[in-house]
């Protein structure tokens, strides 16, 4: 794994969240995005090296819905770059971890993410990233 990629946050009103960060780094978000397939609209700072994602659930039966509906507003997950999303979905298979999905997916911000089932992370959601082609 090469950095923390991003955190991503769960908000129930991105556009609030939005301001709320923007005081709080003193800089606006440099992107908006919704990802369809996962019912969820995302908004991204830039922090360092790192970059924060906000998260707001499109419709009731996505997870950030299901998430906010059993817990508050937070962390949701942290993300991690790597440079061959494949090859670190194996080999952490093969150390015990649990995927969420077995193959790598399209989510916001131009990359291929997987997700590490809580589960197998000691309750922590982890998501691996790679910059798409």
């Amino acid at each position: 794994m090469k950095k923390i990629e991003h955190i991503g946050i769960a908000v129930k009103d991105i556009n609030k969240a939005n301001e709320t960060f923007k005081k709080l780094f003193g800089k606006a978000h440099y992107k908006v995005e919704t990802v369809e397939s996962e019912q969820v609209s995302t908004s991204f700072f830039e922090v360092g090296e790192s970059k924060i994602e906000l998260l707001e659930a499109q419709s009731a039966d996505s997870a950030i819905a299901k998430y906010l509906a059993k817990n508050r507003e937070g962390i949701h997950h942290i993300a991690f770059a790597v440079n061959d999303i494949n090859a670190e979905i194996k080999r952490l298979k093969n150390e015990g971890f649990t995927f969420i999905s077995d193959e790598p997916k399209r989510g916001a911000d131009n990359k291929l993410v997987a997700f590490i089932h809580p589960k197998s992370a000691n309750g922590l959601l982890v998501e691996l990233c790679q910059d798409a082609e």
